[in-house]
């Protein structure tokens, strides 16, 4: 077991992880370009998306907690790709880590745990937005076979700047990765 694993656990999100999830991304909002929300969010506010990340399922959210503080070190999801229903075996993967927790093998951990996760759901691609530049979220998504297929150009605003924002894709059908049988109903 590497040094990182014994300090980190990584489990599904759950309720008890909203305030430090919400207070997390709000970060990202007031400090970065990572996010092109520009107004933070309550809990209230941030609730749905939580609950919208089950334990099962293709959407779902894991966190890594340090193990001797039980606090939050960043967090993983799947989300839906887009909102019809011919995406349905799509996912959009996201992976947000403390400042403090970057460079450790954090997003590492989150992205192993969510593509084993993955890997037993009937998802064929995962998607992933970049704002650029990014090069640490570059260099997770490579290691984790994703490939850039675009960019846009400018396509965000935020703090009197505009972003370009680049698309990774990876396929969830390699040998390993096979969807699992459905019911039928």
């Amino acid at each position: 077991m590497s040094q990182i694993t014994a300090e980190v656990q990584v489990r599904p999100g759950v309720e008890a992880d909203l305030r430090e999830l919400t207070d997390l991304y709000n970060h990202f909002i007031s400090e970065t370009p990572i996010t092109f929300d520009t107004a933070p969010f309550t809990l209230d506010e941030r609730r749905p998306w939580l609950l919208s990340h089950p334990e099962d399922g293709p959407h779902r959210l894991v966190v890594a907690r340090d193990a001797r503080t039980d606090r939050l070190l960043g967090y993983a999801t799947s989300s839906p790709f887009r909102p019809k229903a011919a995406f349905g075996t799509s996912v959009e993967t996201t992976v947000y880590c403390a400042p403090d927790a970057g460079g450790r093998g954090v997003g590492t951990l989150l992205y192993d745990a969510l593509f084993e996760a993955l890997a037993k759901e009937d998802v064929h691609r995962a998607y992933a937005g970049v704002t650029h530049p990014n090069e640490a979220s570059a260099r997770l998504h490579a290691r984790f076979g994703f490939t850039q297929v675009g960019l846009f150009r400018e396509v965000g605003r935020k703090f009197g700047q505009y972003w370009d924002v680049a698309w990774y894709e990876k396929d969830l059908t390699a040998p390993g990765s096979e969807p699992q049988p459905q019911p039928q109903p």
